[in-house]
């Protein structure tokens, strides 16, 4: 079974927010090949290897800038949680509580990412 993920895939869900590039949890949903509950119930179920600087909550404001900046994510628009965010510590810790293979590829394209961005 082929989980190579493409830059393609990842390259327009990254988003700057507050200073680090962010995922939001309904694109890493996604990306991971899960629902985006069982993405912030891994959260929730894992505090403690979510430190501060890990995953952000956004703010209503955020929220409707995403909503705004990002055609993608329109839906949220509607719905009554705020999103959260991802960083790349979150994504890997993420990926190591999800143990789905889909997950542990994705995470390692995206610091190829960062590479890409900064040439």
């Amino acid at each position: 079974m082929n989980l190579t993920v493409k830059f393609e895939h990842i390259e327009n869900k990254i988003i700057d927010l507050r200073g680090p590039q962010i995922i939001l949890d309904s694109d890493v949903a996604k990306l991971y090949g899960v629902q985006t509950r069982d993405v912030n119930k891994a959260v929730k179920n894992n505090t403690d290897k979510f430190p501060t600087g890990y995953v952000i909550e956004l703010t209503i404001d955020e929220k409707m800038n995403v909503v705004e900046n990002f055609h993608h994510l329109e839906k949220l628009k509607f719905s009554p949680q705020l999103p959260k965010a991802f960083t790349e510590k979150g994504l890997y810790m993420l990926a190591t509580i999800l143990k789905s293979e889909q997950a542990t590829q994705t995470t390692l394209s995206i610091p190829v990412l960062s590479l890409k961005q900064g040439q």
